[in-house]
């Protein structure tokens, strides 16, 4: 049923380009699929992408950032997506799921408010498990982003400004992934979530929405950006920098470019979350780096409703 999952998604209200089968479905493997769709009558009304797991929770969706209940521009309310709840629950009981693990859309993804989801499961008793604090830049039409910078990044913009680098976007995931891996190994001592060849392939499915965005400085990559570009958000999905490019500050004309030039037509630039440990660590120099941008506060929530 991808034809008709895909044609949903792409009208839906709340939703981008992570929830089309072509992403989704490239970790099957490791995710084990038990997406839902709901019908009334024979025109499909909403989806759930969703995994299971041994222990019979089911997760919406363990592969992606955010998740939830997609649903269209018109017709469905909270009380209809209260119902709906309550009738996917009496399914997944009968089929022997124990307990849901739900992790909504942050607002700013949402062509509109689409809160219907967290007032049903406030409703069913859902208890917040989780909360990471992602930093987002809004994007203001005809005002110079780089007015919200705060002192030192601003400084650093004027001091980058007489250095002779080059910004260029390339196809090769196997540049910019690298460069990541390395960076994650020797700052967090950890990998990135994605390998070189998953990225390659997710690039090739979505040309138009992932791009990779280099920063050459003495003839070598110095910082690195993996952009998911939605049409409303564009968000850093990887940030790296070598040991030079941090020294130097080189990450601040990379993200200055993107922000003022290549997405200055977003309504946000997202640079994504500060946390580990499920939310309870707030890594606050990380977060102090984004906010110096001029980026505030948004946060990605986690319910566990347990039937």
């Amino acid at each position: 049923m991808k034809e008709t999952w895909d044609a949903f998604v792409k009208t839906a209200r709340n939703a981008t380009f992570l929830f089309l089968r072509d992403y989704m479905d490239y970790h099957a493997d490791r995710f084990p699929d038990c997406s839902w769709m709901v019908y009334k009558g024979n025109k499909p009304v909403a989806l759930l992408p969703a995994n299971l797991t041994a222990d019979l929770t089911l997760h919406s969706h363990q592969g992606l950032t955010y998740g939830g209940w997609i649903l269209p521009h018109g017709h469905i309310n909270a009380a209809d997506t209260l119902e709906i709840f309550e009738d996917a629950i009496a399914i997944w009981k009968a089929e022997g799921i124990t307990s849901l693990d739900y992790k909504p859309i942050p607002y700013i993804y949402t062509a509109t408010p689409s809160d219907d989801a967290e007032y049903a499961l406030f409703r069913l008793g859902a208890v917040l498990t989780e909360a990471n604090v992602s930093s987002a830049l809004p994007l203001i039409h005809g005002i110079d982003a780089t007015a919200h910078y705060n002192k030192l990044r601003r400084r650093a913009l004027a001091k980058t400004a007489e250095l002779d680098y080059k910004i260029y976007q390339t196809d090769d995931a196997t540049e910019i992934m690298g460069l990541v891996e390395q960076c994650l190994s020797d700052r967090h001592d950890t990998k990135p979530v994605h390998t070189s060849e998953e990225m390659q392939r997710l690039k090739l499915h979505f040309p138009e929405n992932i791009h990779f965005w280099i920063l050459e400085y003495g003839g070598a990559a110095q910082a690195a950006v993996c952009i998911y570009d939605t049409g409303r958000v564009a968000h850093a999905q990887y940030i790296a920098s070598t040991p030079q490019g941090r020294s130097l500050n080189l990450l601040t004309p990379l993200f200055t470019h993107l922000i003022t030039r290549e997405y200055a037509e977003r309504e946000y630039f997202d640079f994504g979350t500060s946390n580990e440990d499920h939310g309870l660590y707030l890594n606050e120099g990380l977060l102090r780096q984004k906010s110096s941008f001029g980026a505030t506060a948004m946060l990605h929530r986690r319910y566990r409703l347990t039937f």
